[in-house]
Order: structure tokens, then C-alpha cells, then sequence
């Protein structure tokens, strides 16, 4: 009798804190085959993983704890799915890792985040849809893609407000000394209703090589952290970035129309000292970047879409890419689904190595032309 009464307490605890806490595993698991028509001179065949959706698994817990608060956590986890190793240079949670406090008027949180533009613009780009990252905008130049997360980072956001959000981020440097020095700051404001949605956002980053390009393990101090994209790889001595973002779509029927515009500035080229960059150049460094698109729901589980991508390259250096991208994905249930994306890029002009622009696919090597196809097919299961 004394044990029954002890497990009818003892569920009855579990029953309580069951109400005021929750705590929630989920993840992605997405591998596929790429195709690149020209990768240095050669086609290349290979495995690809986290092509539709970044793999990862993470944690996300709430614990009511009175007054109308509740403390909030993630631990986002990004690895790859053919060898299992970590994914974002190396770090444990390196998608994610954050804690704070939520409330009626909205949360704030601290940590590992994102920035505004990929909370209010980036949903409308087709990299983050149907296209997977290589039919992002080329080299993430605007971080639509969620390439950058951002770390020491301090973050607000509302709740819905009829349709309407906002929110901002900040960014401690961390540089004694120097308030200023690799510090970021973000906002946007984003509104739906029915079939319009629309989103704006600003982004404002202070030594970007450092603070946005190299915040991971295996990141340098001295040395170029911006990657192998032709398009922005010859800018890390730029001394700020500054992005301004806006993205919207329309449903009509089953048809759903989208674009975004971006203006990415790499400012004040040559003021950070970093080896081998490839070149001395001073100066700012623009680009507008275009994208329309076009998703068609054949059926509830099947989708088709086309997009078109214009990036023009201005002030220092200049490079012109046209990128044109195919795709469809049909789900074999809620949780999974198979996908199928062609893309096409065609430059010209000069990159920012100050050579001959070539194309260069989001996250594929470079080709040794003008042109280049990528094409990709996949699974990706959702838990």
C-alpha cells in the first residue's frame, strides 16, 4: 500500500512539472548526389548532405516560471550526414545555443543566433525553400542563407501582433579598449496576412572577417575567414559590412509569387590586416542582388518551382551573375520528402580577387569559365 502511494505521488509530481515545463528533441536528416559541371576545369560527381535543409538535431525546452514568464533554451547541433562530423567549423552547437526569458511583449535571449536578416528576409529566398543552398544568392553575399550565425550575441523579439513582428540583435565586440571593434547590430520588421507577406531587414557588422566570417573553432585570426567563393572571398580586409534586405510573396490560388532585393557594402577595404587575400585593394565593394520566383503546388504533397537571381557587382571591382534555378519536391509524408534542383550561373566582369569572374555556385568550387550546372537530388526526413 505505502508503495502505491508513493508512485500515485510521485506521478502526480511528474504530472505537475510536466505542466509547467516542456522540453522537445527534433532535428533534420538530409543527404543527396551532386552534379557539377565544371569544378576547376572537370565535372565532378559527389555526395552531398544538408543540401535541401542543414542537418542537425537540437534540444528546445520552456519552464513556466510565474508571472506570465517562461524561461526559454535551444542547443542547435549542425553535423554531416556522410561522415558524421561536425558541421560549422568544428563547434558542438554551432547552428544554434541561446537562453533567455519570453513574456506576453515578446523574448529575450542570449547567445548563438540569428541575425535579422535571416529571421524577416531570408525565408523569402528560394535557397531556404525548395532551391537548397547552392541556389542561394552567390557566396551568401548577403546572408539570406544563414550561412553566419552570430555569436556574444543579444537578442529581442515581439510576438505577433496581428500579423506584425519585429525584432533586433546586438553584438558585443568583446575587444577591450574598443567598443566598437567587431561588434554587430541587426533589426528588421516582418508582417503577414492571408496570402501577402513581406519582411525588411538591416544587418551592420564591424571587422567581418573576424565577427561574422570567423566566429567558429577552426576559424583564424590572421588569415582569411571568408571561404573559396570568388565572389566576396578577396574582401576580408574589408573594416564593416553593411546589408539592407527586403523580401515579400504572394499566393494566389496555388501559385505562389516571391523576390527579395538585397544591398551588401563591403566597406573600407584594406583597413584590417589579413594575409593572403590575393590582392591590395581599397575602397568599397557593392552589390545589388534581384531574385524573382515562382512555386506552383501541383498537388498537396508536390511542388514545383523556377527562380531567377541577378547580382550586380559596383565601386571596387565588378562582377555580373546571372544564376537561374529549376527545381520540384514531393513529399512521401508529413515528415519526408524527395527533391530534385538544376542550377545555372553565367558571369562576367571582374570578382573580387581582381581576376576574370567565373562562375561560382553557393558552396561549389569554382568553375574555370563563365558558365556552370549543378544539379542536385535528394531525401530529407524531419524528426
Amino acid at each position: 500500500m505505502k508503495k502505491f502511494t508513493f508512485a500515485a505521488v510521485l506521478g502526480s509530481f511528474t504530472c505537475i512539472v510536466h505542466a509547467q515545463s516542456s522540453l522537445a528533441l527534433y532535428g533534420v536528416a538530409d543527404a543527396g548526389f551532386i552534379y557539377n559541371s565544371n569544378s576547376k576545369g572537370h565535372s565532378l560527381y559527389t555526395a552531398g548532405a544538408g543540401n535541401l535543409q542543414g542537418n542537425r538535431w537540437g534540444l528546445r525546452g520552456t519552464e513556466d516560471i510565474g508571472g506570465g514568464l517562461k524561461a526559454i533554451f535551444v542547443l542547435e547541433n549542425g553535423f554531416n550526414m556522410y561522415t558524421g562530423g561536425l558541421a560549422q567549423g568544428g563547434d558542438l552547437f554551432g547552428r544554434q545555443a541561446y537562453v533567455g526569458i519570453s513574456s506576453e511583449y515578446g523574448s529575450l535571449t542570449m547567445g548563438r543566433q540569428y541575425d535579422s536578416v535571416v529571421d524577416f528576409t531570408g525565408p523569402f529566398e528560394v535557397g531556404t525553400q525548395w532551391a537548397t543552398y547552392f541556389g542561394a544568392h552567390p557566396g551568401d553575399l548577403d546572408n539570406m542563407n544563414n550561412t553566419n550565425r552570430i555569436n556574444n550575441s543579444i537578442k529581442y523579439t515581439s510576438v505577433n501582433y496581428a500579423g506584425l513582428k519585429f525584432g533586433a540583435l546586438y553584438s558585443f565586440g568583446g575587444v577591450a579598449g574598443q567598443f566598437n571593434r567587431n561588434q554587430i547590430f541587426s533589426g528588421g520588421v516582418g508582417y503577414s496576412n492571408g496570402p501577402l507577406a513581406v519582411g525588411v531587414a538591416y544587418l551592420n557588422v564591424r571587422n567581418p572577417n573576424v565577427s561574422l566570417y570567423g566566429n567558429m573553432a577552426v576559424s583564424s585570426a590572421t588569415a582569411s575567414n571568408m571561404g573559396g567563393s570568388t565572389v566576396i572571398a578577396g574582401y576580408a580586409t574589408a573594416g564593416s559590412e553593411q546589408v539592407v534586405a527586403a523580401g515579400g510573396s504572394y499566393t494566389l490560388g496555388l501559385a505562389t509569387f516571391g523576390g527579395t532585393y538585397s544591398n551588401t557594402q563591403f566597406r573600407s577595404l584594406g583597413q584590417t590586416a589579413v594575409v593572403a587575400t590575393g590582392q591590395v585593394i581599397s575602397g568599397t565593394a557593392k552589390f545589388h542582388n534581384v531574385e524573382v520566383s515562382l512555386k506552383y503546388q501541383i498537388t498537396p504533397t508536390w511542388l514545383v518551382g523556377v527562380a531567377y537571381d541577378y547580382t550586380l557587382g559596383y565601386g571596387v571591382n565588378g562582377a555580373r551573375y546571372h544564376q537561374a534555378v529549376v527545381g520540384t519536391d514531393y513529399f512521401l509524408s508529413k515528415r519526408t520528402d524527395l527533391y530534385f534542383d538544376c542550377v545555372y550561373q553565367h558571369a562576367s566582369g571582374t570578382d573580387s580577387t581582381g581576376h576574370m569572374a567565373v562562375a561560382n555556385i553557393n558552396a561549389l568550387s569554382a568553375s574555370s569559365t563563365a558558365n556552370q550546372v549543378a544539379t542536385i537530388v535528394g531525401l530529407r526526413v524531419k524528426f
